[in-house]
């Protein structure tokens, strides 16, 4: 399920996704997640950044260490794949309204990016999974990507959206025999959401 509130991690010191990789390594080797979630809340002073109580912000931050936990597992085999789809969230969008260019595809369900604007998140990523070969999904909502995998018969799949959607989608992508490797989204809602580009770019 999606969280219950918003969050926004984007104004967040990059050391804290440091320290983030280097808590999951931590939890692969079956130390406490809890107290040092609770170090990093505290260190960073996450709640006054993000104006979240401390249990909402541990929440997140278990999230993200559990994304970060599977993509190590699957990554090897992910690396072995050659056909390959990308999804990327539609709420990601610089415009949500009649100003984006996209149009939408019924049948697939997908929206097929048209590039309008050069600081779209999703038009920068679109380009970037196009160009190494992906194809490219940007997608109304995590219940899509079933149908689309079944009917493609991709190897490998790299999804973005928010901590508690990848959790499941994991789940679904492990039952498929599909490695997959995730980037958490790191500012939620139902518009404007946000992902590193960066970290994308070093997933694919």
């Amino acid at each position: 399920m999606p969280y219950d509130f918003n969050f926004d991690l984007s104004g967040i010191p990059r050391s804290f996704f440091r320290e983030l990789a280097r808590v999951s390594e931590e939890r692969q080797l079956h130390k406490r997640l809890g107290v040092r979630a609770r170090e990093l809340a505290t260190t960073f002073k996450l709640s006054e950044a993000t104006g979240l109580d401390v249990q909402n912000i541990l929440m997140i931050i278990e999230d993200l260490v559990d994304v970060q936990m599977q993509n190590r597992t699957q990554r090897e085999k992910f690396a072995k794949t050659e056909k390959r789809a990308l999804f990327l969230p539609h709420c990601s969008r610089k415009y949500m309204d009649g100003n984006c260019g996209a149009s939408f595809e019924a049948s697939v369900p997908t929206y097929h990016c048209k590039h309008c604007s050069e600081d779209c998140l999703v038009s920068m990523a679109s380009k970037l999974g196009e160009e190494r070969g992906y194809s490219v999904f940007v997608v109304p909502g995590g219940s899509c990507i079933p149908g689309i995998v079944k009917r493609s018969g991709f190897e490998g799949i790299v999804g973005v959206a928010c901590g508690q959607e990848l959790m499941p989608a994991n789940n679904m992508t492990r039952r498929a025999g599909l490695p997959a490797q995730a980037v958490p989204l790191i500012k939620n809602g139902c518009a404007n959401t946000v992902f590193s580009y960066q970290v994308l770019e070093a997933t694919l």
